[in-house]
């Protein structure tokens, strides 16, 4: 599904460019003084506080004459506002209403596109009598911006959020439901029995395998189906530990595991039960989690592991330990020589990627968010306290929070483990990686005083 789009629409020289640099991260499109820089659309990917969406910087609006060059630019960014889901209008506060800007305006609600409207160049108070002018455009309430310094951020994130996230229920990505196949990397160190378990799983002698560690050179995708849904699976070259990764195929084989971890949904830590849990396990289930993908872990060889009960709790304990920041990740044990617990080990990466598409009501996501700040209250660090306001998601895939507030920036890494963990059980989101993050809005006025 294509990414919501925004076109930035304003006369020359209100700073579109400006904010479009901004959006993107980077540099690419043009800055200066004098108006009629940007001729063209240009296109990036924006992001802000968590939302992503396609974003159009378009040409200096100007009533001029069609075949004349102006009057060309003019179309191109009437193609844009009519292909955006959301038309981004910015006029100069400190400059305040043009008659140019009453004509766009009237040029916009001619068109079927929404409209928003951000009095930009309003660093601290300057622009304030620009956007209360901007209140007669008719396109409700203007807010303040400096595309430039970086103010009014918080502003425009909650102006764009509702034509930039989906409807509720649905993904940026098609779920099982929708009949997406699931991607599936399967990973671990040399030997762990990584292509044995995908034969196996394939019904066939798809990989080449062996006694010999370090066979698998190449991440290998395969399409197949269990259970009539679709799977995409990835098996991958051995991970070892960095110091001796020397061989230059061998790194380019590291390299490449990172990918696969990179493009699944779920991936499946494969752990050799003849050897137990070690270091270099744990190291990949941490980078699995840092990259935000929903984690399985499996023992195989469970065929010919000694001890059994022993040692599956011994393993379960020092995961506990050793993955502290998600407690509860799935410990399945299979056998890639025999089948058993395949089918469980899918059914597990199936139920985890729902949790890891999930998105939460607003309603109910708000309602759990007032009980869980009522149960534990924020810190008062130095006696002033933190509040904490409202909370609305992003994105999922992994889901992803912000939080506004105030003083957000002392708020301790306990207290958001205290929250992360709360959501988990609350909203049964399961042991899948979360992101949450904290944005105070930027009013000079804001708590002044308190």
């Amino acid at each position: 599904m294509p990414q919501p789009t925004v076109a930035i629409v304003g006369r020359p020289n209100v700073g579109k460019s400006t904010l479009f640099n901004r959006l993107v991260g980077k540099r690419s499109a043009l800055v200066d003084d004098r108006p009629g820089v940007t001729r063209d659309r240009r296109e990036g990917t924006g992001e802000l506080l968590g939302l992503e969406f396609r974003v159009m910087d378009t040409a200096g609006f100007e009533d001029e004459d069609p075949q004349t060059l102006p009057g060309r630019m003019r179309a191109q960014t009437e193609a844009a506002v009519r292909e955006a889901d959301v038309a981004l209008f910015l006029i100069d506060g400190r400059e305040g209403l043009t008659p140019l800007d009453e004509e766009i305006a009237r040029w916009l609600r001619s068109e079927n596109t929404p409209v928003l409207v951000a009095a930009n160049k309003s660093e601290g108070n300057a622009g304030e009598n620009g956007r209360l002018e901007a209140f007669a455009l008719g396109f409700g309430e203007p807010f303040s911006l400096s595309a430039e310094h970086g103010e009014g951020l918080v502003d425009l994130f909650e102006a764009l959020r509702p034509h930039i996230e989906r409807e509720e229920g649905e993904d940026e990505e098609p779920d099982d439901e929708e009949g997406g196949p699931l991607k599936l990397a399967i990973v671990g160190r040399p030997n762990a029995g990584k292509s044995t378990l995908v034969n196996m799983m394939l019904g066939e002698e798809r990989m080449i395998t062996g006694p010999e560690a370090g066979i698998t050179r190449d991440s290998i995708t395969i399409d197949w189906n269990w259970n009539d849904k679709p799977v995409r699976l990835v098996d991958t070259a051995g991970l070892r530990k960095r110091a001796r990764v020397e061989d230059k195929l061998e790194k380019l084989s590291a390299w490449d595991t990172k990918r696969a971890i990179d493009h699944a949904e779920v991936v499946v830590l494969l752990l050799d039960a003849t050897r137990g849990l070690e270091s270099q396990d744990l190291r990949i289930a941490d980078q699995v989690l840092e990259e935000g993908r929903a984690l399985v872990i499996a023992l195989n060889k469970w065929d010919v592991a000694e001890g059994a009960s022993a040692l599956f709790n011994g393993v379960k304990a020092a995961l506990e330990e050793g993955l502290s920041q998600l407690r509860g990740v799935p410990l399945m044990t299979v056998s890639g020589k025999t089948g058993k617990g395949i089918d469980q080990l899918l059914g597990a990466a199936f139920e985890v990627r729902e949790n890891w598409s999930r998105r939460v009501t607003t309603g109910e996501l708000n309602r759990w968010f007032e009980r869980a700040v009522e149960t534990n209250p924020p810190p008062a660090p130095g006696g002033k306290r933190i509040k904490l306001r409202y909370i609305t998601q992003v994105k999922a895939r992994p889901p992803s929070f912000v939080i506004f507030g105030t003083r957000v920036d002392q708020l301790p890494m306990s207290y958001q483990r205290y929250l992360l963990n709360s959501m988990r059980r609350d909203l049964k989101l399961g042991p899948v990686p979360l992101r949450l993050t904290l944005r105070s809005p930027k009013n000079p006025f804001d708590d002044k005083g308190q």
